[in-house]
């Protein structure tokens, strides 16, 4: 149970961590983890409650079926399309859904982001996809997702917002914050003549840095 609490107390940080930051406005995006000492069962924030206010009893843990195994809030809309990444990607134990500006931008328009910048290709293997269109909170939203994210640890949302993952929390959180910045940053730089994209073998040379060899070992 201690790590239910732990995983509980970090989506709190992470929630805040994210209005604070501008990732989101309002009751907006959604944020979970993987319980490592359960691994079948995942943690995720509570619809629409402010993330500022939000106390352990608050998050819901849920299992791969969906069902409630503890709390007592009704959980966000998106459990779905976080459920598809537990099912599919072993490796990821945390996903953060925000719906920051210049990210959301780029989805609006339905373009990917293009892997033109190092640190972006280092921790997403390459451009942001977009998800085909679908409603939230539908499991189409989540197979599209999904088809989108194969490879990747980001993925744009159809005129809606952007999905990060990662091994945990933190990372997922770092995987939102390179994506805004280089949206903003890409949307800059077709104002001074365009980008240059990465070749697909500087963005492999980048992101096996990144895994292997990048920060402390």
């Amino acid at each position: 149970m201690r790590e239910r609490t732990a995983i509980k107390q970090a989506i709190i940080a992470a929630g805040k961590e994210i209005l604070a930051s501008g990732l989101v406005v309002g009751t907006w995006g959604n944020v979970s983890a993987r319980i490592p000492e359960e691994p079948d069962l995942v943690a995720i924030t509570p619809s629409g409650m402010d993330y500022n206010t939000l106390q352990e009893e608050d998050i819901v843990v849920l299992d791969f079926n969906g069902e409630v195994a503890e709390g007592f809030r009704k959980p966000s809309i998106e459990v779905p399309l976080h459920l598809a990444v537990y099912r599919d990607r072993p490796e990821v134990n945390g996903v953060v859904h925000v719906h920051s500006v210049y990210a959301t931008a780029w989805a609006a328009a339905r373009r990917p982001i293009p892997g033109a910048l190092e640190d972006l290709v280092q921790i997403v293997g390459g451009d942001v996809r977009v998800s085909e269109y679908a409603l939230p909170g539908t499991p189409e939203l989540a197979v599209h997702a999904m088809k989108a994210l194969r490879d990747r640890n980001a993925v744009l949302l159809a005129n809606h917002g952007l999905l990060g993952v990662g091994k945990d929390l933190r990372e997922a959180i770092k995987t939102c914050q390179v994506v805004e910045k280089a949206a903003k940053t890409l949307i800059a730089a077709q104002l001074v003549g365009g980008y240059v994209e990465l070749s697909p073998e500087e963005i492999t040379t980048m992101r096996e840095f990144f895994l292997h060899s990048y920060g402390q070992r």
